[in-house]
């Protein structure tokens, strides 16, 4: 039978994946790799209510150009809804306005914030103290212990609140803070103990970014302004910190509520991020927001999603990996592709994390698996029940980690657990057949390959590739198509020839 339409196929598929990229590359200047020029945060606020059927009313706080930061673009997604950006003194808010509705309802806004190191935010004018309402006895008493305590060890606004957080949340806690603590959130309670004392303080929300996060919550910052600087410093309630983070967006900065929704109950919003890089003029173009066929890509995706297929697209990388492990090389591993979700899991563990609970999770299961075969169980209800006793297993090791102080422990609860199981059951029956010779060879195999796989999928410019050029999942599929159709001896055969060499010796 003729090869030449498997050879057209391979070809049509390397070119439409090269033609493809290299369009994405030109016309929209995405880069080759990663980290040129400049960084783009693109975050997507999700805004869910339940409507009580009449007319609703929805403020979101808006971002605004800030230190670090600038707003490039910004849309929305509310069918139905009227719309309307609004800016006062205290900041930027989006309005959704709607006659009537009913049910859960869901609104989308999402930002581009362009990573600028020379951006500056715009002057405030330093609003007034509020009025602060008078504490009730004995309250009143530990506020104004705790305000002339820190008061006496400071020397201007900055240093007087760092001493107020530092009594209030740090080792320093005394009676009279745990007292208040009992009223009031911890900064809340700082911001009207920094009020009473005549300090100009408010509350602040930020989001700190970090790639591929979904569901994330703003966290509350306090800013004071500082009467010598004559400007707003930004302290961390929890550790009294100076200073913003360079990963911290501050989102609200008027010391209001973040969401507002009249006629809603149950309001909530959450926050998806995503970075990518781009040059200057391709960032400031946006050419990502094209909903073009050519520009066809992940981006047009909700970020939630995006940060989802981020890692998707690495499975066709440790795939090829697998391919040409087996293939030409002929390491056999315990299942086909196994090691590739190994190694997706040792991407969220990291590696030396991941093959040390991977081996013990493996260890202890053929331990219990070995004492489920003398009970002579069904297939099913075997399998069934190494799955549990994985699923008991990764349970108590993370416990144990969490007691003894070890993060990184926890996140053994990335493994594939049915997958671990499968893999439990076939070493198992590969010991009882083949002996334990078999099973280092192949667990071994797989251990190598799915390291191998990690190395190549974890690699950053092959993040960066697999993400912003799709036409890279084509030119991969035509390399797995041509290994697919070798039919030589593996390297690891050729060990067999070796007795011919010998003989071929000169004696």
């Amino acid at each position: 039978m003729s090869r030449l339409p498997f050879y057209f196929i391979v070809g049509l598929l390397l070119l439409v994946g090269i033609v493809a990229s290299v369009h994405r590359h030109l016309q929209f200047e995405i880069p080759w790799f990663p980290g040129e020029q400049r960084q783009v945060w693109e975050i997507e606020a999700v805004i869910n209510f339940n409507a009580q059927n009449g007319p609703v009313q929805v403020d979101l706080a808006l971002p605004s150009h800030q230190a670090g930061f600038r707003v490039l673009t910004e849309n929305t997604a509310s069918s139905g809804y009227g719309l309307a950006y609004l800016a006062d003194e205290l900041g930027r808010r989006a309005q959704w306005t709607i006659r009537e509705a009913a049910g859960s309802q869901q609104l989308y806004y999402s930002v581009q914030m362009l990573v600028s190191p020379d951006s500056r935010a715009p002057i405030q004018t330093p609003p007034g103290i509020p009025a602060v309402t008078p504490w009730e006895s004995p309250y009143d008493t530990a506020a104004s212990q705790l305000i002339d305590r820190a008061w006496d060890r400071s020397a201007n606004n900055a240093t007087f609140a760092r001493e107020l957080i530092l009594d209030i949340n740090g080792e320093r806690q005394g009676e009279n803070a745990r007292l208040l603590l009992t009223q009031m959130q911890p900064s809340a309670l700082i911001v009207r103990l920094l009020n009473q004392a005549g300090v100009q303080a408010r509350e602040v929300s930020g989001l700190l970014l970090e790639d591929g996060r979904r569901r994330q919550t703003l966290s509350s910052w306090i800013q004071v302004f500082d009467q010598t600087a004559e400007e707003w410093a930004l302290f961390n309630p929890a550790t009294g910190e100076q200073g913003q983070p360079e990963n911290l967006l501050l989102w609200e900065t008027g010391g209001r509520a973040v969401l507002e929704v009249q006629g809603g109950t149950n309001s909530r919003v959450s926050f998806s991020m995503l970075t990518h890089y781009q040059p200057a003029s391709a960032a400031v173009r946006n050419h990502y927001s094209d909903d073009t066929l050519l520009n066809f890509s992940i981006h047009s995706l909700p970020l939630e999603e995006q940060a989802l297929f981020q890692t998707i697209l690495l499975i066709p990388i440790g795939a090829l990996v697998v391919v040409f492990l087996r293939v030409l090389v002929g390491v056999k591993t315990s299942g086909t592709f196994m090691p590739v979700l190994i190694a997706l899991a040792f991407i969220q563990t990291s590696l030396l994390t991941g093959l040390i609970g991977f081996l013990l999770i493996v260890a202890v299961g053929l331990i219990i698996r070995n004492y489920l075969s003398y009970l002579n169980l069904l297939l099913v209800a075997r399998v069934s029940a190494v799955i549990i006793t994985v699923i008991a297993i990764i349970s108590i090791f993370t416990v144990l980690a969490y007691r003894m102080g070890l993060s990184a422990g926890l996140t053994v609860t990335f493994f594939p657990m049915i997958i671990l199981a499968w893999t439990i059951e076939r070493m198992s029956i590969l010991w009882e057949e083949e002996g334990p010779k078999q099973v280092l060879v192949q667990g071994g195999g797989s251990l190598l390959t799915a390291v191998l796989a990690f190395l190549a999928m974890n690699n950053p410019w092959v993040r960066h590739i697999t993400f912003n050029f799709l036409g890279v999942q084509l030119i991969l599929m035509a390399f797995i198509l041509l290994l697919g159709n070798y039919t030589g001896y593996r390297l690891l055969e050729l060990r067999r020839f070796k007795p011919i060499t010998e003989d071929e010796k000169p004696s």
